[in-house]
């Protein structure tokens, strides 16, 4: 089908996952009645963002991936008819997490998941003490709807996790987010790091030619204040919808997909690619 509705599910997070959990589920019911196909949980829906310390405690709320709540998950697509991401703690074994996303296509169907691939060790964001990288490389779904691909937050940098999951004929790019600001750095950076969030995932949709989704969360959390702003971004790079940044928001966004299909005949960078001179992307640093 060409035509395609985004809902992006933009909340805030408490200590009560169960609450999380009854809260998120009526939000996607609610997205479903307003027409939505696809949509999109925001970076670890369930709890608070929990990396702000390293504590091992907090590895207790992590599941297995598939488990209890894709199963949930997987049923309440099937009812709806719509396809679900779902950003989860994946248990995969004693000492052994990962950050990752569930893809629930729309009868039901776990089709897989994808395990973030960079991730980041700043101050408020621990992760590198929570999460091993991912494994199972860029991967996309071929859904009731598009062909999408996902990717998590800090991914979202990083042009080449995008490149390569555009490679595979992904027309949307979603990205569960959790990101925002440290009081002590919004008064002089905020602005700044926010633009370069945004900018940096236009660009992806620009050189891939495909759709970006980028779904955030809000609110406050100890030190760190979530910027929302959630947004869908079309394959020039136009912002076009954009959540509230202090806000909850249910956000359905109509997505034309043979606008990534004309884009690319008028703007053909995978056919300009010269492929026989990228060898030193695999480097850490060119040295010499």
């Amino acid at each position: 089908m060409s035509k395609v509705n985004l809902g992006l599910i933009q909340t805030h997070a408490t200590d009560d996952r169960t609450d999380n959990l009854r809260r998120t589920v009526a939000l996607v019911r609610d997205a479903a009645k307003r027409g939505a196909n696809i949509v999109c949980l925001q970076e670890l829906f369930l709890t608070p963002y929990f990396c702000k310390r390293e504590d091992t405690a907090l590895f207790d709320l992590a599941e297995p991936v598939p488990g209890d709540t894709t199963k949930q998950f997987g049923d309440l697509a099937r009812e709806l008819g719509i396809v679900i991401i779902a950003s989860l703690f994946e248990k995969r074994a004693p000492g052994l997490y990962h950050n990752t996303a569930a893809i629930l296509d729309a009868d039901g169907a776990f089709l897989g998941k994808y395990r973030k691939m960079h991730i980041p060790e700043d101050p408020g964001f621990n992760e590198k003490f929570y999460f091993t990288p991912g494994d199972l490389g860029y991967r996309v779904w071929q859904t009731k709807f598009a062909k999408i691909g996902v990717l998590i937050c800090w991914d979202q940098w990083y042009p080449e996790a995008a490149r390569l999951t555009a490679m595979q004929g992904a027309e949307i790019l979603f990205y569960p987010t959790a990101i925002g600001w440290l009081k002590s750095e919004k008064a002089e950076l905020g602005q700044a790091q926010h633009g370069a969030w945004e900018t940096v995932q236009r660009g992806h949709a620009v050189a891939n030619g495909c759709y970006v989704a980028a779904v955030n969360r809000v609110g406050i959390e100890e030190e760190s204040e979530f910027w929302g702003q959630s947004f869908v971004a079309n394959p020039y790079g136009e912002i076009v919808s954009k959540a509230s940044a202090t806000d909850e928001d249910v956000m359905i966004v109509p997505c034309d997909l043979k606008a990534v299909e004309d884009f690319r005949r008028i703007w053909p960078f995978f056919r300009d690619r010269r492929i026989d001179t990228y060898q030193g992307i695999t480097q850490r640093w060119n040295d010499e």
